[in-house]
């Protein structure tokens, strides 16, 4: 039985599928000591590496379950990327016993909710679009918010050289709003508030589907409960 050489690196843990795809394209994975081509497919036996380091599948704990899943409430400040050379990195932040990456991400300027997991698997059945996973944000401006804004922002926006997709708005105060996504495209909401000459100035993730920041302060995080896993993702039967 083979499996696809991104699936796999995923599910020993090391990252998720997405940046599985971008160490294979960098030419950094090997298999049985040759260089991998996007595509490739592993089977048992095979020795598969990343930057010559052998990996090996990740071992299901006596008594609990398999995999990490943590929800971080993120400060301005924290770049969430895997990265340990970059300084105020999201993993040496939260500095956990387990290796674990981010569930795609918030700027450096923006706060709020982020999960973080050691189940590679999962990473992309929760950022795809289709999938209709949404994300909520309160979002701080530098102008009144007018209805025409609201509008134009909930019927999508030219960024990155394509609409983004119809989304909810809501207005919370003079210069505050809500929005909810179902994507997540680099920058998008100050992308998209830019195109209607509105500067955000605070950005607030409070909300990823079921998944609630809730009294979590700054900088704190807390592991999922069992309920909290089977809301995000009903379909899947094994964590």
């Amino acid at each position: 039985m083979t499996t696809r050489l991104n699936k796999h690196i995923a599910e020993t843990g090391f990252c998720s599928r997405r940046e599985a795809d971008r160490l294979i394209a960098d030419r950094r994975v090997t298999v049985n000591g040759m260089p991998a081509g996007m595509g490739a497919v592993v089977g048992e036996g095979d020795e598969v590496k990343v930057d010559g380091q052998e990996l090996r599948a990740r071992q299901k704990k006596a008594g609990g379950r398999k995999h990490v899943y943590i929800m971080l409430n993120k400060p301005v400040g924290i770049t969430c990327t895997t990265e340990q050379a970059v300084e105020g990195n999201i993993i040496d932040f939260i500095d956990h016993q387990e290796r674990i990456f981010p569930i795609g991400r918030l700027d450096k300027d923006s706060e709020g909710l982020i999960l973080l997991t050691s189940n590679g698997d999962i990473v992309n059945e929760i950022l795809r679009a289709e999938n209709k996973h949404e994300k909520e944000y309160h979002v701080a401006v530098n102008k009144p918010v007018t209805d025409e804004f609201l509008r134009g922002m909930a019927r999508g926006v030219r960024v990155h050289n394509q609409t983004t997709l119809p989304c909810k708005t809501a207005k919370l105060a003079k210069f505050g709003f809500r929005v909810v996504l179902t994507q997540g495209l680099n920058r998008q909401i100050r992308l998209m508030s830019a195109a209607f000459d509105y500067r955000v100035k605070q950005l607030r993730r409070v909300r990823i589907d079921n998944l609630k920041l809730g009294a979590l302060k700054p900088g704190q995080w807390r592991n999922l409960t069992e309920i909290e896993l089977r809301g995000l993702l009903p379909q899947r039967t094994e964590w």
